[in-house]
């Protein structure tokens, strides 16, 4: 298997969005697909279920910025200040075949691996022994972290989380670093290199850089996008 490295892009929260979703619709059979990209604008992301009422309750007042449902689940994602990503993998991989547990402790595994490389001690938050204690709103995504996690060894800040969506075509799992919870200076460039890497080798696969996929096309990728920006897929819950 192939694992594709996707070039960078910069887009508003609706478009980042839609293209995550497209490159799921749109995944061959035989390859996944890896891709670190930026904001246009400050932005937040909130998960398929979240009820609107509820986010806008946790979002900074008198601020502009972009906000956008994704198609996964999980919570309220500040982007002001984070370091995003995606992967797709295909229906089959055994990746894809595990238990939503599962599939995400692994690829926080590399995640984290990657950021010991650097001088960051990182650790995945273990099963509790007993139900959590009360404390931040569990909708929003770093101010509490869950199981598999990944957080800082020395503070238990909470580093990167993540949320995922399988469908008949595979699994697309979105992803966050906070940067302001690493406590040390990380070259981005040698950590994406390093956390594909990792990846690849988690998923039996072969990194390779790879040119923009000719499927995931601009007339739909813009039809998709105002969808995604649409009252309607906004605030429909």
């Amino acid at each position: 298997m192939i694992l594709d490295i996707l070039p960078y892009r910069i887009a508003g929260a609706a478009e980042n969005m839609a293209t995550d979703f497209l490159l799921l619709k749109r995944a061959p059979a035989d390859r996944a697909r890896f891709r670190h990209y930026g904001w246009r604008t400050p932005a937040f992301t909130f998960g398929y279920s979240q009820q609107i009422a509820f986010i806008r309750s946790q979002l900074p007042p008198d601020e502009t910025f972009d906000l956008c449902r994704r198609a996964t689940g999980g919570g309220l994602v500040d982007h002001r200040d984070d370091w995003t990503y995606s992967l797709v993998v295909p229906r089959g991989h055994e990746l894809e075949d595990m238990r939503a547990t599962q599939s995400y402790r692994l690829v926080h595994e590399a995640l984290a691996a990657a950021l010991v490389a650097q001088g960051v001690p990182a650790v995945l938050k273990p099963v509790p022994i007993e139900p959590p204690a009360g404390g931040a709103p569990a909708g929003v995504c770093f101010q509490r972290a869950e199981t598999f996690d990944v957080c800082h060894a020395a503070t238990g800040e909470k580093i990167a989380g993540a949320a995922q969506k399988r469908s008949k075509q595979g699994m697309l799992f979105q992803g966050s670093i906070w940067k302001a919870a690493l406590g040390a200076t990380v070259d981005w460039a040698r950590y994406g290199d390093d956390f594909a890497a990792r990846l690849a080798a988690t998923l039996g696969a072969e990194a390779a850089p790879t040119p923009w996929p000719e499927e995931v096309g601009d007339d739909e990728l813009a039809a998709l996008t105002e969808h995604y920006a649409s009252p309607e897929w906004n605030e429909a819950r």
